[in-house]
């Protein structure tokens, strides 16, 4: 199953990811995992929220530039040798894998976003492979 990522372009000075942390916060939107890297002037910041339309509305009405992009939301068990399965079955499937970062869901159970370059033919090479992906529901509502 796919899932809405929020990718917003911010400026690398201080207050902005303060500011967009703001917006989400009096909108009611939970950030659910957050990533970001940085060039010298820009940084990109990749979110799971609670409601990603809803995120990418109120951020570019506050003036950042925001997109959803989709995603997978993988269940990767904590052990030895999972991830580097979860990886065999992608590259079995000839699908390159753009980013991927931490969805923390406790329990021992810690899972991955993953952005590939066709995210549904690697969503069903995952299940194939016998891994399970969290529904919207499920990603976008993780406490």
């Amino acid at each position: 199953m796919l899932i809405k990522q929020v990718s917003v372009f911010i400026e690398n000075k201080p207050g902005r990811l303060l500011a967009i942390t703001k917006v989400l916060t009096d909108n009611g939107i939970n950030i659910v995992s957050i990533s970001l890297s940085d060039t010298s002037e820009y940084g990109l910041l990749r979110l799971i929220v609670s409601d990603p339309e809803g995120a990418r509305l109120v951020l570019m009405e506050n003036g950042f530039s925001a997109m959803l992009t989709d995603v997978l939301a993988v269940r990767l068990p904590n052990g030895i040798g999972k991830l580097q399965e979860m990886l065999q079955v992608i590259t079995e499937k000839e699908q390159s894998i753009e980013y991927m970062y931490i969805l923390a869901t406790g329990g021992g159970n810690d899972s991955m976003i993953l952005k590939s370059s066709d995210p549904v033919h690697a969503a069903k090479a995952l299940k194939e492979g016998g891994f399970e992906l969290y529904s919207p529901e499920e990603a976008y509502h993780i406490a």
